[in-house]
């Protein structure tokens, strides 16, 4: 009987594991078609993405066409319009420098004139007789002792004027740039600024504008018609008086003033205290012997009036 239960035990254990390996079975079949599902549910998504992102693609590359094209007529077009902006240019170019030549000559016609005008009233005025019926001869021109009685002859021309003023306090300058000092001067010297229609902050702001330290005569031209425009003064006027100013001078430069106050204040005699250890009996300094006691070295006892003369003696 006991042998009969055991193998009825076994049998059924063995059924119940067929039955659970059955349904193992089952179940990774169910699980490998839910794989199956899962993989063509996400070919078909991937799919569709990679259409709709070439579609988007499409789109950008036919809008990004259309403003190439946009770009390339605008470009054109302006390329069209460069060569006539460029004809313009050239033609102002050749306008100014025409005009600047047409000044150039009537400047240049002014200054013969007056060269010939002044060459003729020096003529004249030897040639004059006298009241006697002889010539009266030119007295000689003399600067003995510099003696400023008998000044430079003015120059002729702005031309002349500007070369003098270049070279004014420039021993380098070869008379063809002029700088804002140098300006100044000038001005100043034709009584051109007054302080009050025209000052030194004027001409440095209007000077500035040429963005440059020195300017040449034909910018200097302009310089002159800038300001006349800025502060509404005649140009010509200024430009007689730059002319008519003479050849640079130096004024103004300051004198020493010599006074008893500053004699007694001076003098190293009336000095006391350490202030009269600082000179000798002449009035020179000593240096750094006034200013320190430097130790004697020589071997002499101090105060010892007999200093260096033995080698006198014997």
């Amino acid at each position: 009987m006991a042998q009969d239960d055991v193998d009825g035990s076994d049998a059924t254990s063995r059924e119940s594991y067929s039955t659970l390996l059955k349904d193992i079975q089952t179940l990774m079949e169910e699980v490998q078609k839910q794989r199956n599902e899962f993989r063509s549910e996400m070919r078909s998504l991937a799919s569709s993405i990679s259409r709709k992102h070439e579609q988007l693609e499409n789109t950008v590359r036919k809008c990004a066409c259309s403003s190439a094209k946009k770009m390339s007529e605008q470009e054109a077009a302006k390329e069209v319009e460069k060569p006539k902006e460029k004809v313009e240019e050239k033609a102002k170019e050749v306008k100014e420098k025409k005009a600047e030549e047409a000044k150039k000559a009537e400047e240049e016609k002014k200054a013969e004139e007056e060269k010939k005008a002044e060459e003729a009233k020096e003529e004249a005025g030897r040639s004059t007789p006298a009241s006697s019926g002889t010539a009266t001869p030119e007295p000689p021109r003399s600067q003995e002792n510099g003696d400023d009685a008998q000044a430079s002859p003015k120059p002729s021309s702005l031309r002349e004027q500007f070369r003098n003023f270049s070279k004014f306090g420039d021993t380098k300058s070869d008379g063809k740039m002029l700088t804002l000092s140098q300006s100044d001067k000038w001005f100043k010297q034709a009584k051109v600024i007054d302080g009050k229609k025209l000052t030194t902050t004027d001409t440095a702001i209007t000077f500035n504008k040429f963005k440059a330290k020195k300017i040449s005569f034909q910018d200097f031209e302009k310089y002159l018609d800038e300001i006349a425009k800025s502060k509404k003064l005649d140009a010509t006027e200024i430009r007689t008086k730059l002319k008519d100013c003479g050849s640079p001078a130096i004024t103004g430069t300051t004198n020493v003033v010599k006074s008893s106050a500053v004699d007694r204040l001076t003098d190293t005699k009336k000095f006391t205290g350490s202030h009269k250890l600082r000179f000798d009996s002449t009035g020179r300094g000593k240096g750094m012997a006034g200013r320190k006691d430097l130790p004697d070295n020589s071997g002499y006892v101090s105060g010892y009036r007999n200093k260096n003369t033995y080698d006198k003696t014997h």
